[in-house]
């Protein structure tokens, strides 16, 4: 049952990510995490949108379940929906099962209630696992 769910999650996520990525990226983003975790996840950090040619900071705050590890991340990707800029700022929802042990790299789509897309590539280092949801929450500088 668990491996059927996990299967559905990731073709969603794939539907998703294919539709956003067949129109042009309206951003870039580039973020710093460190992610402290016992059962449940905790990580912090911040970031840098680029959008319409300006430069804007923002800090992460984010939460995961069944987590274990000390982790610090480094993130890249394209931001996707975006119109004005204060349609990033808000709660991030994702679902992923990820492992990190040593140096990790891994991805990831994340979507906030304004219909903004962002699909992240990260490095991490440290070790952790990481089972079920998680989500962050932005806001701007």
């Amino acid at each position: 049952m668990f491996s059927i769910a996990l299967l559905i999650l990731a073709l969603s996520l794939s539907t998703s990510a294919a539709t956003a990525q067949s129109v042009t990226p309206s951003g870039k983003v580039s973020i710093e995490t460190t992610s402290i975790a016992a059962g449940i996840g905790l990580s912090w950090g911040d970031g840098t949108l680029r959008f319409h040619g300006r430069e804007y900071r923002f800090s992460v705050d984010g939460v995961t379940f069944v987590d274990f590890g000390v982790s610090k991340s480094s993130a890249t990707g394209e931001v996707y929906n975006l119109t004005h800029v204060a349609k990033f700022e808000g709660n991030y929802v994702a679902a992923e099962a990820s492992i990190t042990l040593g140096g990790g790299i891994g991805g990831v789509s994340l979507r906030n209630s304004n219909g903004v897309i962002m699909h992240l590539s990260s490095v991490s280092q440290g070790a952790r696992l990481q089972l079920g949801s998680s989500g962050m929450n932005i806001k701007l500088w």
